[in-house]
């Protein structure tokens, strides 16, 4: 058990380096591939009316005329250990992780995230608990009572979920349960949990359950599936030889084994959502990762794309590494082996 736990942490440090290997070159060679000379990368930290030989001073000084290998070597060190940047006027101390500064407020990334990160993480987290705990429960109900009712009208609904898009669907929740309804908040609404909790999840009530809809819908149909191949088991038929309680068989036996393939779909989806919530977060307007990259897009801010793709990167392998060690705990067959 200790060493797959190892082998799993070394495999997850090693997926965040090549990330880093990868975002360096989309955003500082891939540029010089394309024609973009050291001047041209440094009149973004400068300004419009800055002179030719202030801007080729600046591209000295950031190092953009250094080989690609020390310019990595600097990319790296400002993510572990800050970085000092030396634009002429004085030294910019950049805290850890550097992600730089942003081309249009001037001031660091990473403040920036993070105070994006809560509402990420409260739409994320919230929505999760719905989806996994609806979905599972509906999946394995419409398994255990195949071709009822139940059965059809719950993947029938699970097929619209998986089919609709979350913008058509937060469109319309909107449009009904916020202004004709009343019920719920309008879109931009947002409140620190610290501050209320209470209302801080009426706000964002919505949105979770919109979310929730359309993962909820896949995780139905994976459980559903695994439930109906796993009921038919030669151990499941044993168990239940042995006199134990169905409640026991199915949930013991049963539901754990099907377990698996939900956990690793489970990783990448919240992995992703804590990268941040795109479409939702632009259709209830708020104010979390996802908007940020959105901003960050049309502002062509690089600092601040980049900055979203490694912490969205980084959470996705995160969110890996901490499902392959559930893995251990769900199945006992991966502790065997």
């Amino acid at each position: 058990m200790f060493t797959y736990i190892i082998k799993r942490v070394i495999g997850a440090f090693a997926m965040l380096i090549v990330i880093s290997m990868v975002t360096f070159g989309i955003f500082y060679v891939v540029p010089q591939w394309a024609g973009a000379s050291p001047e041209a990368m440094a009149s973004r930290y400068v300004g419009r009316a800055a002179t030719p030989e202030t801007v080729h001073l600046v591209a000295e000084r950031l190092g953009f005329n250094d080989p690609v290998v020390v310019q990595y070597g600097r990319f790296v060190k400002g993510l572990v250990a800050g970085a000092e940047y030396d634009y002429g006027a004085g030294i910019e101390q950049c805290p850890v992780p550097c992600f730089g500064y942003s081309f249009i407020s001037g001031q660091p990334v990473w403040p920036d995230l993070l105070d994006r990160m809560p509402v990420t993480f409260s739409l994320a987290i919230g929505a999760a608990v719905l989806w996994v705990v609806g979905g599972v429960c509906v999946g394995v109900i419409s398994a255990l009572r195949r071709g009822s009712f139940f059965d059809r009208l719950s993947m029938g609904t699970a097929l619209a979920g998986v089919s609709l898009p979350i913008f058509f669907t937060g469109m319309i929740s909107l449009v009904v349960f916020s202004y004709g309804l009343g019920w719920t908040p309008p879109g931009g609404a947002w409140t620190d949990i610290s501050v209320n909790p209470a209302q801080w999840a009426y706000n964002l009530l919505l949105p979770w359950i919109t979310l929730a809809f359309l993962f909820a819908a896949t995780y139905a149909r994976l459980t559903r599936a695994g439930m109906l191949e796993t009921m038919g088991e030669d151990y499941i038929r044993t168990a239940r030889a042995k006199g134990l309680h169905e409640r026991e068989v199915v949930v013991k036996h049963g539901l754990r084994a099907a377990l698996t393939p939900i956990l690793t779909l489970f990783g990448i989806d919240f992995g992703l959502l804590i990268g941040g919530a795109i479409l939702t977060e632009t259709t209830y307007t708020l104010p979390g990762l996802g908007q940020f990259a959105i901003l960050a897009i049309r502002n062509q801010d690089m600092p601040q794309v980049m900055g979203v793709v490694l912490v969205a990167a980084m959470f996705v392998v995160v969110a890996s590494l901490v499902v392959d060690l559930l893995y251990a705990v769900v199945d006992p067959r991966v502790r065997l082996s």
